[in-house]
């Protein structure tokens, strides 16, 4: 590669050898410069070439090609033979001509050394959420209208972080309320979760103004394009997860009817996360990254698994049609163990009550879908009724591929 990129097949009896040793450091030394050198045509006509080099680094910052590039600089340069230096030597006529271009040359050098030199530092490169970080060797970035944002720049990557560790929260917070049915009577959740919904529709009005990588690798910056491109992916997602259903919730006073309807509606803000996914896909490159991932994914996966658990357990605990409980419940057998046991209220309002609080509770199914997630199952929690075991049976079959997946991504980083 070093070899082929000197040029030495071009070389002739005006090529100053002192810039060709340079060029043979440069390369040997994984610098970036530039140099004028003349060097010969086929037809043995000199010609002038202005050569710039710059070291191309992969992920982990080594050099793996260089990126050379020549541009024709002969009608800048005073000619070889010419009636002022006739009779001069080779190597004053080669001198001349180099002291009195030089201010030309320069005005065509689009980059100074430390321009080429520069390098993003690896910390920016790994804040990076898109999958389509810019090569080290990108020298300007394109040019955009006033009103569109490049999706690589500072702003938008820290964007991306604020969505992010947003998606993560609706995504824990979304199962949690929708499973135990707490309302949204809580003035400071309230609030929360609506900076969450304004935030996330900011976040659709910039989609509309942000730059995307075509087909071809290029940056689309075409208002038009980015548009359509948005309408067509993610668009429809990010609108629903936007809406604000806690605070229709929170003036909703059944249980029943629109209140039931729009806090299923919530779990569509769990579809975000396929975007979460793209945009963390290029961490996979490194195993330290890999494995909080992944331990990441398995919390995420415990805690829905543990609000399906405690949403089973509440449906069968007391018989509808009979107003009975039933004592064979995971929930029932919980409540006696802990000292909370169920009541029937026959002086007031004729329904069960007591029971473990939510807390206790939540707590306690994810307890039980940890341990059997990871097939250790200690028995002081276990299923009894025929859906609680359908579900145990389910849970154990991702525990295991879970646990299979793991292996071989582990084995894969290891070769």
């Amino acid at each position: 590669m070093h070899k082929s990129s000197t040029c030495n097949f071009m070389y002739g009896d005006l090529t100053d050898k002192n810039t060709i040793d340079k060029i043979k450091q440069t390369f040997d030394s994984y610098e970036s410069n530039f140099y004028e050198v003349l060097l010969y045509t086929k037809n043995k006509t000199p010609i002038w070439l202005y050569m710039q080099i710059a070291p191309i680094r992969n992920e982990n910052d080594k050099v793996v090609l260089f990126l050379c590039t020549f541009r024709d600089i002969t009608l800048f340069k005073q000619p070889i033979d010419d009636e002022s230096t006739r009779g001069w030597t080779k190597f004053a006529r080669l001198t001349r001509a180099l002291a009195n271009n030089r201010n030309l040359v320069q005005q065509l050098t689009p980059l100074n050394k430390s321009e080429v030199s520069h390098k993003p530092s690896r910390l920016a490169e790994a804040l990076q959420l898109g999958s389509d970080i810019l090569p080290q060797y990108k020298q300007e970035a394109p040019k955009t209208p006033p009103h569109i944002i490049l999706h690589y720049c500072t702003f938008k990557t820290t964007w991306d972080w604020i969505i992010l560790i947003l998606t993560f929260y609706t995504a824990i917070m979304v199962p949690y309320n929708v499973s135990f049915r707490t309302k949204q009577n809580n003035l400071a959740w309230l609030v929360v979760d609506s900076v969450v919904d304004v935030i996330f529709l900011i976040d659709i009005v910039l989609n509309f103004h942000t730059t995307f990588v075509g087909p071809a690798g290029e940056v689309i910056s075409d208002a038009k394009l980015i548009r359509m491109n948005y309408l067509k992916t993610w668009f429809v997602i990010d609108l629903l997860s936007c809406l604000p259903y806690d605070i229709i919730n929170a003036f909703e006073n059944g249980d029943d009817g629109l209140s039931s309807l729009f806090s299923s509606l919530k779990v569509i803000r769990l579809l975000r996360l396929g975007r979460v996914a793209r945009k963390l896909d290029h961490y996979l490159e490194y195993g330290a990254a890999v494995l909080v991932l992944l331990v990441c994914v398995f919390g995420l996966v415990a805690h829905w698994l543990a609000c399906i658990w405690y949403s089973i357990g509440d449906h069968e605990v007391i018989d509808e049609t009979t107003n009975t409980i039933k004592t064979d419940s995971w929930l029932y057998q919980l409540a006696l163990s802990i000292g909370t046991p169920y009541r029937y209220n026959t002086s007031g309002n004729g329904r069960w009550e007591g029971g473990p609080n939510k807390d206790t509770l939540y707590i306690s199914s994810l307890y039980f879908t940890m341990t059997s997630l990871t097939t250790i199952g200690f028995g002081n929690i276990a299923p009894t009724t025929d859906g609680e075991k359908i579900f145990s049976v389910a849970m154990m079959m991702v525990g295991c591929e879970y646990s299979v997946t793991t292996h071989c991504i582990s084995n894969m980083h290891h070769i």
